[in-house]
Parts: C-alpha cells; structure tokens; sequence
C-alpha cells in the first residue's frame, strides 16, 4: 500500500470496497470474522448490514485497544480476539462470512513510533504484533545476499543489489535504527522521482515489513484457515492492496473453485476436481470514481470474494499457491 502525505492527508482510517463487498455478499447475516479488525471499518460495516455477530482478530494489540472505548455497544455481537488470521479456525468454525482487509492500518502508518512510514522518522521497528524481530534487526543482521533477496522478492526492487550493498555499508558505520535514516540511504541508490511517482524507498519498505511480519505465508495460511472454518454457503471477502498478495489470493480462488490459471475464466470447473469455492467476483472489484474521491488509499485496492462450497477443505501448497520464497542461501539467481 502507498504511503499517504502526512502533511495533506490525515484523514482516518477508512474501509476500502466496503459498499462492493456488503453489496456481493448480501445479505449479511450470521457470524463473521474480520480477521483485520484494525480499526473497526469493515466490523462495524457488517454489524450495520445484519450480522448476527461479528469475531474481529487483530494481531496488533493496539488495534483492541482502541476498539475498548466504542466495543461495547455491540454487547455480544461483538466478539475480540488478540490473533493471527491465519488462526481464525481455531476461534471460529460454521462462520457465514471471513472479511480480510491486507492494507497496513492508517493508525499504524501515523504513529511514528510503529516504524512503518518513511515520511515520518522513528523507529525502525515495523512489528505488527509487537513482539518478536523487528526491521531495525533484519536490516542489521541480514546477510547482504538474503537482504537483497528479500528487497527483490517481496518489494520488486530491480536495484536491491545496490540499496543491500548500500546498507551494508551504512550499518558498518552505525547501526541504521530509524526509519528516515533507512530511507536516506535507499533514495540514496535510486533517481530522484518525478512528480507524481512514489518515495523511492516504498518498494523496501514494503519488502521489509513483508519479512518481519511473514505476511505472504500469514495470507496463505489465513485463506486455507478460511476455507476450514467457512460452513457451506459461507463467503470469503479479500481486500488486496498489491499485485504479489493479489496473486495469492486469485490462485487461491482459481485452484479452490477449479479453474486452471491460465484457462478461462468462465470455463466449467475441471471434472476432476471437487471445487470447495465458487466465485462470486469473476474479476477483481476495483473502486470506482466516487470511492476514489472520498478516499485516495483505495486506488491500489482489489477485492475478490467466493463462497463456501460442500466439498472438504484442500492441504494447503505454498508452491501452487505462488507464495514468494526467499532462498536460505545463495543469490536469486
């Protein structure tokens, strides 16, 4: 997700297809589980539209919180669990809807000392959870090789050799502790952008928050997850914010529904498989014209939604899934 001008735009946190997703999925009723509760959007959005009661999962304790001063007004409809999604099954099973949002949250992004932004400097710490290795310690200790790896991979940073060489260098000087400083040395190794373009140090944050936080084997785990706890008639509703965790999502949908990825998209499902999805979006929803007005964090978002068939959930494969590896050793290529 692109960073917002802190100057400019510090509007608060707002669900994404929201409108799109409550109309796909009508009516709302039952339990769901929004397994990125954040800050309560898409939660109070479903509680709104019918839900019976609504679990919301957040990993960031921050997240509930924040959620503490209005929760209770939902009484029993509203259920708080401090989690991972892909865990969901274990709080949850017969649930009639799963609602994921994958964007990092508006209130993580302000708050300088989460270490997210590189608009702002604080730092460098990235931790959705708050516990475990931050990015201050990936890009400290991370092998030069690895670091640029993880910047290729999980950023398409084509100049990630030159940023890794870079920090490598930097980090033998001083350790590189906060976020601006970080920043510095990748604009370092990159043009001067245009008017217009994004900072040029977002695709390394991103590839940085990705690997501390595992987001990509989190997505995949949190689908399969879905797919177990999700009883017949049950939908899924993903809201992605870049092409790597998109991809993830659609190959998800293609291989549960039994659509071959590169077939057709309005092809039958193939005979020999026991599809545990139908797709209730043949193609990604994007926002329109007066969501994009309202709310310019939306412009990178696709949703895809399916429901829940009678067929037993599948093992999950990393490797069909196309989740983005890092090799232990050696270089990319």
């Amino acid at each position: 997700m692109a960073e917002r001008d802190p100057d400019t735009d510090r509007q608060p946190h707002i669900p994404v297809l929201l409108r799109p997703l409550l109309a796909a999925c009508a009516p709302i009723s039952g339990v769901w589980l929004d397994g990125t509760f954040g800050a309560g959007g898409y939660t109070k959005g479903l509680l709104a539209a019918g839900a019976d009661q609504v679990i919301g999962v957040d990993r960031d304790p921050l997240a509930l919180e924040m959620a503490q001063s209005w929760a209770g007004e939902y009484g029993d409809r509203l259920r708080l669990v401090a989690g991972t999604f892909s865990q969901l099954d274990t709080y949850a099973e017969g649930l009639d809807g799963v609602v994921l949002d994958l964007g990092v949250s508006s209130m993580q992004l302000d708050l300088p000392e989460r270490g997210f932004s590189f608009l702002r400097d604080g730092p460098l710490d990235m931790r959705m959870s708050q516990q475990g290795r931050s990015a201050a310690d990936l890009v400290n200790e991370t092998e030069e090789g690895a670091l640029a790896d993880i910047l290729y991979v999980y950023g398409e940073e084509r100049a990630s050799r030159r940023i890794a060489r870079a920090i490598v260098q930097a980090r033998m000087v001083e350790p590189i502790t906060t976020t601006l400083r970080l920043a510095e040395i990748v604009a370092a190794c990159l043009p001067r952008p245009k008017p217009g373009q994004s900072h040029p140090a977002t695709r390394s944050f991103q590839a940085i928050r990705i690997a501390v936080n595992t987001e990509f084997d989190e997505l995949a785990e949190g689908l399969a997850a879905a797919e177990r706890a999700l009883r017949p008639g049950g939908k899924l509703a993903v809201v992605t914010f870049h092409s790597l965790e998109d991809r993830i999502v659609k190959r998800f949908f293609q291989l549960r529904s039994g659509h071959d990825a590169n077939a057709n998209r309005y092809a039958p499902a193939k005979a020999d498989v026991v599809a545990s999805f139908s797709l209730l979006t043949r193609r990604a929803v994007a926002p329109d014209d007066q969501e994009l007005a309202e709310n310019p964090r939306a412009r990178s978002a696709k949703l895809r939604i399916g429901l829940r068939t009678a067929a037993p959930a599948l093992k999950l494969d990393l490797a069909a899934l196309d989740v983005p590896m890092i090799r232990q050793k050696g270089g990319r290529r």
